[in-house]
Formats: structure tokens, C-alpha cells, sequence
């Protein structure tokens, strides 16, 4: 039999740790982290517990592996852009925003925001990769637009790292209403237009002159 024929453990070994890790992802997302088994994992990637052993010894390093491979990038790609933008801080921003919803509701992120959340307090190392891996990274990066443009006269003055808590403050709010409140009744919400509002009221507190968000 070939090994395309056979199955999904005869592949090539180096696919194994991409079906890993996205098996790990569904898994965490359903049932969060606790409650996760590796041999649920291995199962989903059609790989034996065994063979899963020889990527990742514990669940502590899938979990690090899904936020590298199938969150850290949306991050780095939001970096890439906000470097890359060549115009107003406000342009950027209402540019900005609503693509870090897009990656959000698109990537199943919120799923793992919401078992980082949810199981913080019995696995503290997990919200401490996320901040380390996702968050800081994102803050610093908004951070340091903000603080630009306040050297170019466009953002009022204040603490760059609060003024961008108060950009991503309701997406953040709205990541939980659709992973908690929605499944139990909860209106939708819909994260694109909820960011793209969103920066529009932000905006006419952090811009310094009057009439520079038109």
C-alpha cells in the first residue's frame, strides 16, 4: 500500500507536528485544557499516543506549539502591517483595528482566550506564555504607534500603554461576550463592526486637533 493510501501516521514524518498541533487546537477549544487528553489529541491527528511522545512530551508543549503556530502569527502579521503603513495615525487605526478582529473571530483565538481565562488560575503558566506570546507583543506594538504619533503632534499626551488598553479594551469585551453570553442567548456581536465603531469614538478622545479623525 502507499503511503498517501495508508493511514495518517504512515506519512511523511514532517507533516505530523502541523496535524498535532491542530488537532491540540480543536480539542483545547471544546473542552478547554484540563480537560484535554492526549490521547484525544493523538487520536483527532491520526497519530498513535506514542508518536505524539516524540513531538511533544506534554500538554503544557502543545499548548505553547498552537499559540506559536496558530496565534503568534496573526500577531507578527499585525506588526507587519502597522510598520509597513505609511499615513496618519488615525488611517492606521481605523485600518488596524478591524483587521485584528478579522484575525480574531477568523482564527479561533477567542477560544483559546477563553480557556487561558478560564483556567488561569489552576494553570497560572498558560496565561503566562499567552501575556509573553501574544499579549505583551500586541500592547508594545500599539504602544509604540501611539507614542510616535504623540511625538508627531497627532495623540494627545498620556501613558501610550493605557491609551492602548483603551483601544483593544472592547474587542477584548467582545471576545468574551461570543465565547460565554452568545452560546447561552447573548445578542450576537459582530467584532469587525464593534472595532470599526469602535476606533471611530476612540479617536475623538486620542487625536489633539480638532477635526484631524475626519
Amino acid at each position: 500500500m502507499s503511503v498517501a493510501g495508508g493511514p495518517k501516521w504512515r506519512r511523511r514524518k514532517e507533516a505530523r507536528p502541523g496535524e498535532i498541533v491542530a488537532a491540540a487546537f480543536a480539542v483545547f477549544a471544546e473542552k478547554g485544557f484540563a480537560a484535554a487528553r492526549l490521547d484525544e489529541i493523538a487520536a483527532r491527528a491520526g497519530v498513535s499516543k506514542g508518536a505524539l511522545y516524540l513531538y511533544f512530551e506534554t500538554k503544557e508543549e502543545l499548548f505553547h506549539a498552537v499559540v506559536r503556530d496558530a496565534v503568534a502569527p496573526n500577531v507578527a502579521q499585525v506588526r507587519a502591517a502597522a510598520e509597513a503603513f505609511e499615513g496618519p495615525f488615525a488611517d492606521l487605526v481605523r485600518a488596524l483595528l478591524p483587521m485584528m478582529a478579522a484575525r480574531i473571530a477568523g482564527s479561533g483565538a477567542a477560544k483559546v482566550v477563553k480557556m487561558v481565562i478560564g483556567e488561569s488560575r489552576n494553570f497560572p503558566a498558560l496565561a503566562q506564555h499567552w501575556h509573553d506570546e501574544v499579549v505583551a507583543p500586541t500592547l508594545s506594538v500599539l504602544s509604540g504607534l501611539i507614542e510616535r504619533a504623540q511625538a508627531r503632534g497627532e495623540v494627545r499626551p498620556g501613558d501610550p500603554r493605557v491609551h492602548a488598553f483603551s483601544l483593544v479594551g472592547p474587542l477584548m469585551l467582545g471576545v468574551l461576550w461570543r465565547e460565554v453570553l452568545e452560546p447561552v442567548g447573548g445578542a450576537p456581536v459582530d467584532l469587525q463592526a464593534l472595532a470599526a465603531q469602535h476606533v471611530e469614538t476612540a479617536l475623538g478622545g486620542l487625536l489633539a486637533r480638532e477635526g484631524a479623525a475626519a
